[in-house]
């Protein structure tokens, strides 16, 4: 299971037993433009179907998270991002995404896919770029409108 220490002790762990649900839902539900009014039970069951990556404080308190869905052998969805505002800034979101990319190659995966509207520099810092054939994809949506 994945677990990385940077200099400044700041960890990323894979371990979901480590997840803040509550410290998560709030987040998600009340400071995303994708999931504001995410319901807790739905939080927690999107959780436990996916891999699900936090970042840490060395006094153990999570400061980031990200979800991914994936198959674990040829694609994965990168879904969920979030830091606190509190510790935006340091580089967190692009040290998390660039362990879980390393992460899941090292599991065989080969394509990530993600949606942003506002943080395409730091996916691209990480090697990510638009499809390159958006034309061949489609998607069946019943979220109701942003």
């Amino acid at each position: 299971m994945l677990t990385v220490t940077r200099d400044d002790g700041f960890v990323i762990s894979a371990d979901p037993g480590r997840i803040d649900v509550d410290r998560v839902h709030h987040w998600l539900s009340t400071d995303t433009y994708w999931a504001t009014g995410r319901p807790r039970e739905l939080v927690e069951r999107s959780i436990g179907n996916s891999r699900t990556y936090g970042v840490y404080r060395s006094d153990g308190a999570q400061v980031a998270v990200a979800r991914v869905v994936t198959d674990e052998a040829t694609f994965a969805w990168l879904c969920d991002v979030y830091v606190d505002r509190a510790v935006r800034g340091r580089g967190l979101a692009r040290w998390l995404v660039e362990a879980i990319r390393d992460d899941l190659e090292a599991v065989g995966v080969r394509r990530i896919l993600l949606g942003t509207w506002d943080a395409h520099g730091v996916y691209e810092k990480v090697g990510f770029a638009p499809l390159d054939r958006p034309e061949r994809w489609m998607e069946y949506d019943r979220r109701p409108p942003l």
